[in-house]
């Protein structure tokens, strides 16, 4: 993930002789001589201080689009380095304690994270290869990584342009932001929720729109930010949308966001293995759900043999 005539902020370390050597100091450029000759030693590993961890991840995001499209690294490098970098992103967004509104600093990053992956995501055979890092251990930032992947996939099989694929895969991404302003006892409850509780809890999607208020965002993405619990028979919110009202990107976040629920271990309820979700999803949700763009999230999930 060292990139030639780049300059990290962050000084490089091997592990030699049960010791940490100082390979490359902060600030130095990284050629292509000493990446040969790591490889000609046989080095697959390099090691930064903990306290350049958040240069290092500037680093990577900063190289992200170069990562994925390079095409001489393995894909499922690749894949690990989306997910971690996505990951690393959207955890630091979802767990510092956020004003009334979303910083740019924070939104251009999470910017970057999904104009850089769209095309690697679009690619044939990425979901495959990042099928082992989805976690199904429920996480609100990681949800959200989970549900722009399979958002990005099923949009991928309609004749949309990569600008409106761009707009709602931001959109899933932050989708869930709202829920940094819900109380942690009600979000984490395993029992049933009150009315009361419920209630707070179908706020999130407003919150979401207002923390990102004061960003240049298009319709598409508020519309995913906004309209995510929407279903087909009207019994959705905020709106109690209907039918061909709900645009088809918030059709797709919906199911999508679903389905990561269902597969995910939450407080109150076990993960679901893939085909007892979908079929609880098929048989249990039909009349909630767009049964054209479920059928396309079967079809991508088999043929990256994810189900």
């Amino acid at each position: 993930m060292l990139f030639p005539n780049a300059m990290g902020s962050f000084s490089v370390y091997l592990w030699q002789g049960n010791d940490f050597v100082l390979y490359t100091r902060s600030g130095q450029t990284f050629t292509e001589k000493h990446r040969q000759t790591l490889y000609n030693n046989g080095v697959k590993e390099i090691y930064v201080q903990s306290e350049d961890k958040p240069h290092y991840e500037k680093y990577i995001e900063e190289n992200l689009g170069s990562i994925l499209t390079n095409e001489a690294l393995p894909l499922e490098d690749r894949s690990r380095v989306f997910y971690e970098a996505s990951s690393s992103v959207v955890q630091s967004v979802f767990s510092n304690k956020l004003p009334g509104a979303l910083s740019s600093a924070y939104f251009n990053r999470v910017s970057a994270v999904v104009e850089n992956s769209i095309r690697f995501l679009s690619s044939g055979h990425s979901l495959s290869t990042l099928g082992p890092f989805i976690s199904h251990d429920y996480k609100t930032y990681t949800h959200c990584i989970h549900v722009f992947i399979f958002l990005v996939a099923i949009l991928n099989t309609y004749d949309l342009d990569e600008p409106e694929i761009f707009e709602c895969g931001l959109g899933a991404i932050l989708h869930d932001l709202g829920k940094t302003k819900i109380p942690k006892n009600i979000l984490n409850k395993r029992g049933a929720l009150t009315l009361g509780e419920r209630e707070i809890i179908e706020s999130h999607p407003m919150h979401g729109v207002s923390i990102c208020s004061l960003l240049p965002l298009s319709q598409n993405t508020i519309n995913c930010i906004l309209f995510h619990h929407e279903k087909m028979d009207g019994s959705g919110y905020p709106a109690g949308l209907r039918g061909d009202d709900i645009p088809l990107p918030v059709r797709a976040i919906a199911i999508a966001d679903i389905y990561d629920a269902l597969t995910s271990a939450r407080p109150y309820a076990d993960a679901m293995a893939p085909y007892e979700a979908l079929k609880l999803m098929r048989h249990k949700m039909h009349k909630e759900l767009d049964m054209d763009v479920f059928k396309r999230l079967v079809a991508v999930l088999g043929g990256a043999n994810m189900l």
